[in-house]
């Protein structure tokens, strides 16, 4: 008998990048197997996919519905086990309330639900469920990532007293001067999306990135966002700057019409002793800077790292690790959970995680809606 965890997962199919990097995540460490789930909302293109991938049919359900209502007629030690949801925003929080009240445990995409309201219901339902429940803010599982983390929470930098992200992609500049286009795709359709793009989708990527490397939570912030057009309802980029304490400051910007960037996240935090900056696109390189010494590059797999940063390597140093590695430690660290074993708390983002993100994304767009001014984060 397989002691692998069984895995099913929502959404996904066909040409999605977000289902092959969870599928190659959650294979990583040898700890799932994935055995059914609904990949399309089309039946037969639910089947085709499964066959493509190699899925056995028997366990591919019609819609989410059949799949909760078959999974719960199968003995508890067949049942699957823990459910990934990665449809649109819009059946995140209907899907993921379900599957907790049924008792599974839940991998959710984020943004984690379409309103701060709903996020709360959610943390409540998971309370009563007392399962396990992740939020993909992928970018945590990096190996420097978590050396960043570890060095702030150490004190290697000192007090920090500056923060500044920058979240910029140019993906929607064919859609969002294109008057049909920005009007048909569901990022920029409230009902299916939320009551943002930019900020929902990628700048709570950063607010989330900046309290999990800090340890620090964000309690004031003022946003000016930008729409661009008259007839789009949702931002397309912004900047929010962030308070965290009297002399703590930041700021986060983000956009998804800065011309030819691609995936330009990048972290810099500054303390009394010095500074550590990281990049997205170059993961493998986490820089420390002080006044006294030359410029230190540290890098994965070495000896002088954290053994929570060595715990999510993989290879020797040398070896680039990217994307698919960092959210296979996300489903590495969910593993461990479900198994009961000991894991770092930093090892995947977590219900309060999505409830705060939440929080962002509404407090954001009503700071720039009345006014540009400062809210309160609660």
């Amino acid at each position: 008998m397989s002691k692998k965890i069984r895995l099913g997962i929502l959404g996904g199919g066909g040409d999605s990048l977000i289902g092959v990097l969870h599928r190659i995540a959650s294979s990583m460490y040898d700890s799932y197997q994935l055995v059914g789930g609904v990949f399309n909302p089309n039946y037969d293109d639910n089947i085709g996919f499964a066959e493509q991938i190699g899925i056995p049919t028997n366990r591919i359900y019609k819609d989410f519905d059949v799949f909760i209502e078959e999974e719960l007629k199968l003995p508890e030690d067949e049942r699957i086990q823990v459910v990934s949801i990665l449809t649109p925003n819009f059946l995140h929080f209907p899907m993921a309330k379900k599957l907790l009240e049924s008792g599974f445990n839940v991998i959710c995409e984020k943004p984690m639900t379409t309103t701060f309201e709903e996020a709360q219901i959610l943390q409540e339902t998971l309370e009563k469920a007392n399962t396990i429940f992740a939020v993909t803010y992928t970018y945590t599982g990096y190996p420097m990532v978590r050396q960043m983390k570890e060095m702030i929470s150490t004190g290697v930098i000192g007090k920090v007293q500056k923060i500044d992200v920058q979240y910029y992609q140019g993906w929607i500049n064919p859609i969002i001067h294109d008057k049909e286009k920005r009007a048909s795709t569901w990022r920029l359709d409230p009902e299916k999306s939320g009551i943002s793009c930019c900020v929902g989708d990628i700048g709570t990527h950063g607010f989330d990135m900046i309290e999990y490397v800090t340890g620090m939570e964000v309690k004031t912030i003022l946003a000016d966002l930008n729409y661009l057009y008259a007839d789009n309802k949702m931002d397309i980029d912004g900047t929010i700057l962030l308070r965290f304490a009297e002399n703590v400051k930041g700021v986060l910007r983000t956009s998804q019409i800065a011309t030819g960037e691609e995936n330009n996240f990048t972290v810099k935090i500054y303390g009394d002793k010095g500074g550590l900056k990281w990049e997205q696109e170059n993961p493998n390189y986490l820089h420390h800077l002080t006044e006294d010494e030359p410029l230190k590059v540290l890098k994965p797999g070495h000896a002088y790292n954290s053994a929570f940063s060595l715990d999510g390597t993989k290879l020797p140093p040398g070896h680039p690790e990217g994307i698919f590695d960092s959210m296979g430690n996300i489903y590495k660290g969910v593993a461990k959970a479900i198994r009961k074993e000991k894991y770092h708390p930093g090892e995947f983002p977590t219900m309060k995680d999505g409830v705060r993100g939440m929080n962002f994304i509404e407090r954001a767009v009503a700071s720039h809606q009345q006014g540009n001014v400062w809210v309160e984060v609660k």
